[in-house]
């Protein structure tokens, strides 16, 4: 499906090129399959650690996973202040991670969960309990977004990225 393709409605939710790439990657409006969410939500929290840590599961992270789980995500072009990379939204990228979104989350006064991975970069998506959206990487930690939406339109976009820093 192209963003010139008479027969593509964009949703109101996405800009019409980020719209155009979830859509090639097979999301559409009322996409869910909250099945293999619960068996994401199930198996994080059935995992420890060797030291320990345990995964937290919040609503905002089942819902994300409902939606988007299993898309494959390749952004086209340079990007608008960086370049892009393919991303997987599934959460068992982020499996053996407890500690560090764990840690994360101590940071940041709340849960984080795993949503999926750039595996170009070894770029690990996360997802707090309010919606919000992060990247952690070898150079730091990332806000990517208030929610969801605007997390996955600056994945796809090649926005700029906030770091997350302690003040």
């Amino acid at each position: 499906m192209h963003d010139d393709d008479p027969t593509h409605t964009p949703s109101a939710r996405f800009p019409r090129p980020v719209d155009a790439v979830l859509r090639t990657a097979g999301w559409q409006p009322g996409r869910w399959d909250i099945s293999q969410a619960e068996v994401w939500a199930d198996t994080l929290r059935g995992h420890t650690s060797p030291a320990g840590h345990l995964h937290t599961v919040s609503p905002a992270a089942v819902e994300a996973w409902a939606e988007f789980g299993g898309l494959h995500i390749v952004p086209p072009g340079p990007g608008r202040e960086i370049a892009p990379t393919p991303f997987h939204i599934d959460p068992m990228h982020g499996l053996h991670m407890a500690r560090t979104l764990g840690d994360l989350g101590l940071a940041l006064d709340t849960e984080v969960c795993p949503l999926g991975t750039e595996p170009e970069s070894r770029t690990l998506l996360a997802i707090d309990s309010h919606g919000r959206v992060y990247g952690l990487d070898h150079s730091g930690d990332w806000y990517l977004g208030a929610d969801i939406d605007q997390g996955l339109a600056t994945l796809v976009s090649g926005t700029r990225p906030s770091r997350l820093t302690t003040t």
